[in-house]
């Protein structure tokens, strides 16, 4: 690399972005990378503290930070990942599509302690959207060797790509709202509401709703009618406490084949329960889903959506950052909740 004075750098030709800061106003590349630098643009290179310029003699093992960030991208990004750039020598993986982004993070850790580059993402998990950004990654020096560039390669051969996404599916659902005070009408229902509102946002079909009293065999036969009726999840309200009229979660465990878990290490929703009958699965959920626009069922549900067949140890895993901090203006999932 050489250094030279910007008056004796009229004609060559910039090998990176130069960035401008106008505090409270602007971030980004006043010059791009492949500029021809002209006599008319010494001041404004002068006003951003450029007073020498560094000229770039690349050997044959070296590669420039955009091409060593175009192999990182294109070595991490999995199915579901496209990446764009460079911009300033970053490049930004986004989302193909709405769903669930799955992080192999031992193979991030390993890209990471490889050195003089950077790959960071989003949390494991994280449900986001079409054209979001998941992750970011760049060659920190100008210059890296390809040596370097080749051992994330290698990470990515090995261990399987960095960042992928699974996509949602939209699921047909069953619901089965249980409780004598609504069935027999003392209340007026309100969970019913709430689902439709949730199901519309996670693009899944209603297939039916019905009630039943506080009677184990008549929520055990309506959860197989709703299965019957091709529901491919199944979700049951209320009822899930230990109290002796909530059998919700008694009848859900005789008409499934196998119970993941009745009880999840995340609050608000920690009643909830999972079960599966073959391949439909099961979900019970506690009141709190219907006062709180966020709880453990948020965590599960789109990993259900996304063809996942969850196990105990995805249940117990939240425990970890499994406490919502209740916010007066919920952001989830851009919050700490299930991270």
């Amino acid at each position: 690399m050489k250094n030279i004075k910007v008056e004796n750098a009229v004609g060559t030709v910039l090998v990176h972005d130069l960035t401008r800061i106008v505090p409270g106003e602007s971030k980004g590349p006043a010059f791009k990378k492949g500029h021809v630098i002209k006599e008319e643009d010494i001041e404004l290179l002068k006003s951003m503290g450029k007073d020498h310029l560094n000229i770039i003699e690349l050997s044959k093992d070296d590669l420039h930070e955009n091409q060593a960030g175009e192999r990182l991208a294109k070595a991490s990004a999995g199915e579901g990942i496209y990446f764009e750039g460079p911009s300033e020598g970053k490049f930004q993986l986004k989302a193909k599509e709405r769903g669930i982004l799955k992080i192999n993070l031992p193979a991030l850790e390993a890209v990471n302690d490889v050195g003089e580059l950077t790959l960071a993402t989003l949390h494991n998990n994280t449900l986001v959207n079409k054209s979001q950004s998941v992750a970011a990654t760049r060659a920190i020096p100008l210059v890296i060797k390809e040596e370097k560039i080749k051992r994330v390669e290698e990470i990515s051969e090995k261990m399987g790509k960095v960042i992928t996404l699974k996509p949602l599916k939209s699921l047909k659902i069953g619901i089965i709202i249980t409780g004598s005070e609504v069935y027999y009408g003392r209340i007026e229902d309100r969970f019913a509401k709430v689902l439709k509102e949730k199901m519309k946002f996670y693009g899944c079909t209603i297939t039916k709703i019905i009630y039943a009293p506080d009677n184990k065999e008549k929520i055990e036969e309506g959860i197989k009618s709703l299965i019957d009726n091709g529901a491919e999840v199944v979700i049951a309200t209320g009822g899930m406490s230990v109290d002796a009229d909530d059998v919700t979660p008694i009848a859900i465990k005789n008409v499934s084949d196998r119970v993941i878990s009745y009880g999840t290490p995340a609050l608000p929703g920690n009643m909830l329960m999972l079960a599966y009958l073959k391949n439909v699965a099961i979900l019970g959920i506690p009141g709190a889903g219907m006062y709180f626009k966020t709880t453990s069922f948020d965590l599960i549900f789109p990993r259900i959506l996304a063809g996942e067949k969850l196990e105990k140890k995805d249940i117990t895993s939240l425990a970890h950052g499994g406490l919502c901090l209740m916010c007066k203006n919920c952001t989830y999932p851009v919050c700490p909740f299930g991270k």
